[in-house]
């Protein structure tokens, strides 16, 4: 069973997230911020991150670069959850880093499909 790292600091979108993949066959870890996602990184070593890319304290572009720049991260791919969905947020998601982007509202079919896609490239 794949590890999901979920960042999201809207209760709401969380708990929807986490019951709809859970019942798709996840393990979910959550994190409502980006200072939190750093620590819980480390802890859980999850197999992909979910992230909010509109979060407090350390934001989802911080918070992917900082996830970068540590080589026990690097290699994790990230799907970048946003309420930005110009194509300008789109592009700049995957030149931080982020292997892809899904804009809120969360389509979850697509998410399920994008998640199986980069877990088994991985």
């Amino acid at each position: 069973m794949a590890c999901i790292l979920l960042v999201e600091d809207n209760e709401l979108i969380r708990e929807m997230v986490v019951l709809y993949l859970t019942r798709s066959g996840f393990e979910l870890t959550t994190a409502v911020d980006g200072i939190d996602a750093l620590r819980m990184v480390q802890q859980v070593q999850p197999d992909l991150i979910l992230l909010d890319m509109g979060l407090p304290k350390l934001n989802g572009w911080q918070t992917m670069q900082r996830l970068r720049l540590r080589s026990e991260t690097a290699h994790i791919p990230v799907i970048a959850l946003t309420a930005y969905s110009m194509a300008e947020d789109r592009q700049r998601a995957l030149d931080a880093g982020c292997a892809a982007f899904i804009p809120k509202p969360i389509e979850f079919p697509l998410l399920v499909e994008t998640i199986h896609a980069l877990l088994q490239r991985a």
